[in-house]
């Protein structure tokens, strides 16, 4: 796609407010255009991986609502097939301080609001969102439980907090428990939740089933698969209106072009 054509498509888009999120977001209206877009734009490719984290580290240090956050890693769990939760991601690193930003400038609120993360991993989106006075659910596969445990302890049981954070399993695709559905949740987060086909099937079956008519959803998702990204938009423009939100509006000092962040409020 030529650069010209780029800017067109850009400037073209749809905008409008969607869920708790107060302000405009860029409406998906086709996936495979929406893809073409980020690729031709953003070039993530190109771009630095892993800015704002350290793989090899068994610590990271960000500074989050006041507070000097320390982040347990485990590098070794990085072998084992299938698992990238036991270290921070950029599309974290992002959402996370996106969070933040947008409730210091007014434009969400999660004091006292019902939030569950999935795929939690490490831990820092959950308990950015407890700092800033949500009771937040961070949600995981049964072995990822011991490390994000550990970080909620030492990152959120240890302040003079405003909201709460609790730890629990969660199964994509399987039977969802009442408590996390009694009442739905008014905030779902997802950082560097669209990494398969396989495992997006089984996201969005947990995304139906946890989201109510007045649930938001924040999903920050690393730039590396543009076809398991279409895949997920497909799937989730089905059942939900999808809104990216435009880099302008993160943290000023926590933007990557290897990293896109979407709304999703069901239809």
């Amino acid at each position: 796609m030529e650069a010209t054509s780029v800017a067109e498509s850009a400037a073209a888009v749809a905008t409008m407010r969607l869920g708790a999120y107060g302000r405009d977001a860029e409406v998906v209206e086709e996936a495979a255009g929406e893809i073409l877009l980020l690729w031709a734009l953003h070039q993530p490719a190109a771009q630095r991986q892993n800015a704002f984290v350290r793989h090899s580290s068994r610590t990271l240090a960000i500074d989050a609502c006041g507070h000097r956050l320390t982040v347990l890693q485990s590098p070794s769990s990085m072998s084992t097939p299938g698992v990238t939760g036991a270290v921070m991601w950029d599309s974290g690193i992002v959402l996370g301080k996106f969070l933040e930003h947008a409730v210091d400038s007014g434009t969400l609120s999660l004091h006292g609001k019902r939030v569950v993360e999935l795929g939690a991993g490490c831990g820092l989106v959950g308990c950015i969102a407890a700092l800033l006075g949500a009771d937040v659910m961070l949600t995981d596969l049964p072995d990822r439980l011991k490390l994000l445990k550990k970080n909620v302890d030492l990152n959120v049981e240890g302040w003079n907090k405003r909201g709460s954070a609790r730890v629990s399993e969660l199964t994509w695709g399987d039977d969802i428990d009442t408590e996390l559905l009694d009442p739905m949740p008014d905030i779902v987060l997802g950082s560097d939740v669209v990494y398969s086909e396989a495992a997006v099937e089984d996201l969005l079956s947990t995304l139906k089933q946890i989201c109510g008519c007045h649930t938001t959803v924040f999903v920050a998702g690393e730039l590396r698969n543009d076809a398991v990204l279409e895949y997920f938009l497909e799937g989730a423009m089905k059942e939900f209106v999808v809104g990216r939100v435009d880099q302008s509006q993160w943290h000023p000092d926590y933007r990557s072009d290897r990293v896109a962040l979407y709304i999703l409020v069901k239809k």
